[in-house]
């Protein structure tokens, strides 16, 4: 059965775009593979983190996690800095990548801006432990998109790397788990951006704990044009918030944009955005509600992910400590 591990920042509660292009997959995944799934609070302090947000953020992600259908009972959800096997790897695999390497990372030069000389050396090295989130459980599948191809590249050229370096054959090849076309969700106030937790604005966004109201008056407002829906896709181009409002709409339906036009060809926005909301509603409605119940009780989301760190742990300890003995270190007892 494969591994997959994937991991998530806790940076805010999640999004409708973080529910389509991540969560909803990983939760399907759990059918037919052993699954770890990781809040990477590590990574979030890569960037200053307020330290109680952090805390809080942290067990809201875990809890939007566990309410759309992660199962911390079949499968492993864990924060990332209570299995320090992550640290430790990460450690020898700054050692092991080359500086060349990560100055091709176009993903810190996006992040860094101008200011390069600024940002923390970990957001610089942030590849590098994402390398060891995956390598410390020689999981060999990650779902991903576009924006982390990149990094998954370094994390197989860690890989040969060390296994080259050490004589070994250590550390498996990792590949990409590739979903079928991904929901892109954008921002319900420019549908040139992506949908974003950062965005100053809240009414750019659909959040997972948004209630009913909330949605209806999001969308009501949402940004559209005067022209009624075509018939077809190809002409809803220049039209970037008709053409997302569709999309989010087959997204949580068939799937199939084309299917949507179909339906709602020659109709305006005044009838699309309520049909929309109310799927939306059907949708999200449920999840908003048991993020609500299992926050009212934190200890017991704690408790979850202790468990979980257990397990994960259980698996990532020995992998590590055997690339610590093949680097040469001598065993701790």
């Amino acid at each position: 059965m494969a591994r997959i591990f994937s991991g998530i920042q806790p940076s805010g509660i999640p999004t409708l775009g973080n529910y389509l292009g991540a969560i909803r997959n990983w939760v399907a995944l759990q059918e037919g593979h052993e699954c770890i799934w990781c809040v990477v609070d590590l990574h979030a302090i890569t960037v200053w983190q307020e330290p109680a947000a952090l805390a809080r953020q942290t067990r809201e992600m875990a809890a939007v996690l566990l309410a759309c259908g992660i199962d911390p009972g079949r499968h492993i959800l864990f924060a990332q800095s209570h299995v320090r096997a992550h640290a430790q790897l990460a450690w020898i695999f700054n050692c092991v990548a080359r500086l060349g390497w990560l100055n091709r990372m176009t993903q810190f030069k996006d992040k860094a801006g101008k200011d390069r000389e600024a940002v923390s050396t970990g957001l610089y090295v942030y590849p590098n432990l994402m390398a060891a989130d995956i390598l410390a459980y020689h999981a060999t599948q990650v779902p991903v998109g576009d924006d982390q191809r990149q990094h998954l590249e370094l994390a197989n050229d860690i890989a040969q790397k060390f296994n080259h370096d050490y004589g070994t054959e250590f550390f498996p090849p990792i590949e990409p788990l590739i979903l079928g076309p991904a929901a892109r969700v954008m921002s319900l106030r420019d549908g040139s951006k992506k949908m974003s937790k950062s965005d100053s604005s809240d009414q750019s966004r659909i959040n997972m704990n948004d209630d009913a109201d909330t949605i209806a008056l999001k969308i009501r407002r949402a940004k559209t044009d005067a022209e009624p829906l075509p018939d077809t896709l190809a002409a809803l181009e220049g039209r970037p918030e008709a053409r997302n409002l569709v999309g989010i709409y087959a997204a949580l339906t068939s799937g199939d944009p084309a299917l949507v036009l179909r339906e709602y060809a020659g109709k305006g926005f005044g009838v699309f955005k309520p049909a929309l909301t109310e799927v939306l509603i059907a949708a999200l409605a449920p999840i908003a509600r048991e993020t609500e119940r299992l926050l009212a009780d934190p200890a017991e989301i704690d408790a979850t992910l202790r468990r979980g760190a257990e397990r994960a742990a259980a698996i990532a300890d020995p992998i590590v400590a055997e690339a610590e003995r093949l680097v040469g270190f001598l065993p701790p007892r």
